[in-house]
């Protein structure tokens, strides 16, 4: 966590984020501007309700001054008062207020963006919502498709400001549980890349996505008989699965403006997947996504507020 000056102990408001496999914070001046940070890794992420008060007081308490200060969060799970908001629904903040959550801690005034749900098919936005309108605020005018790669992978079809629909993927999430926890794992490097053999699975798996599973064993026959190079195994783990992801949103990249953010390593393989079906997406940086709409949804209550 950054230090903060004698001068700037405490924040003005406070942004949270609790994503897919982290919890982020940020202490903010009343202008945006970022006094400190910090980051907690996937196991000390935000816990559901009632525990969430507790471990947000943990993580942001130094920050808190004497009276009551603001706490606006994204992603929040399992607060009954918090209903979700379903598509399509402006991704503007302004048209989305935080709500306020009732807290038991007399320094904490918690507001919470509702995330999104979709009746069909059945899905929920949890955080990725937030990102969008971070996403836009960068981006005005923005008419296509966000794809936001992580452990699960969104696709969020945007037009005229609006997230008309979503479709969530849970591609990284399989990965890691196959070159963990599988009968392929011992065929899997934990690194490396072969980007021939990337493209080729991609490819595979984009015209018979029905024989993925098969594609999948094989990688242990051919890590036995054949003694397969761990790197390529893993390449073709990524493509396949990848390339089956594709297969599944490809009203979401076929003709569409698609533009890609996340961790790089991971952006960068959904850029060359995609580039196969000539498709070029330009990447973004996420770092600053959920900060860029929380701060959004900050000045849109702000003036809300006037």
């Amino acid at each position: 966590m950054d230090e903060m000056s004698a001068e700037s102990r405490y924040a003005d408001w406070i942004a949270v984020h609790a994503g897919q496999s982290d919890l982020r914070a940020w202490a903010l001046a009343a202008d945006g501007s970022v006094r400190a940070e910090l980051t907690l890794p996937s196991d000390s992420a935000m816990p559901e309700a009632p525990a969430f008060e507790a471990k947000l007081l943990d993580t942001i308490a130094p920050w808190l001054g004497q009276g009551s200060t603001s706490v606006l969060a994204c992603g929040l799970t399992g607060l009954a008062d918090l209903p979700e908001a379903i598509t399509p629904v402006p991704a503007k903040p302004a048209e989305r207020l935080p709500i306020r959550v009732s807290a038991n801690d007399p320094r904490l005034d918690l507001l919470a963006l509702p995330g999104l749900s979709q009746a069909n098919p059945p899905d929920l936005l949890l955080g990725e919502e937030t990102e969008v309108a971070g996403f836009l605020a960068g981006n005005p005018g923005f008419d296509g498709v966000l794809c936001l790669v992580g452990p699960r992978t969104v696709w969020v079809q945007i037009s005229a400001e609006e997230i008309v629909s979503f479709q969530t993927a849970m591609t990284g999430e399989f990965f890691d549980l196959l070159a963990g926890h599988s009968t392929i794992s011992a065929a899997v490097a934990s690194t490396g890349m072969d980007a021939e053999a990337f493209v080729d699975a991609v490819s595979d798996t984009l015209s018979r996505p029905e024989r993925l599973s098969q594609r999948l064993a094989a990688l242990r026959g051919q890590h036995v008989l054949q003694q397969l190079d761990p790197s390529v195994a893993r390449s073709r783990l990524f493509g396949a699965l990848i390339g089956a992801e594709l297969a599944a949103m490809r009203p979401y990249w076929l003709g569409q403006q698609v533009a890609l953010a996340g961790p790089s390593d991971m952006v960068d393989l959904y850029a060359r997947a995609l580039d196969t079906q000539g498709v070029s997406a330009p990447r973004h940086a996420s770092d600053g996504l959920a900060l860029a709409g929380l701060a959004r949804a900050w000045f849109a209550m702000q003036e809300h507020a006037k």
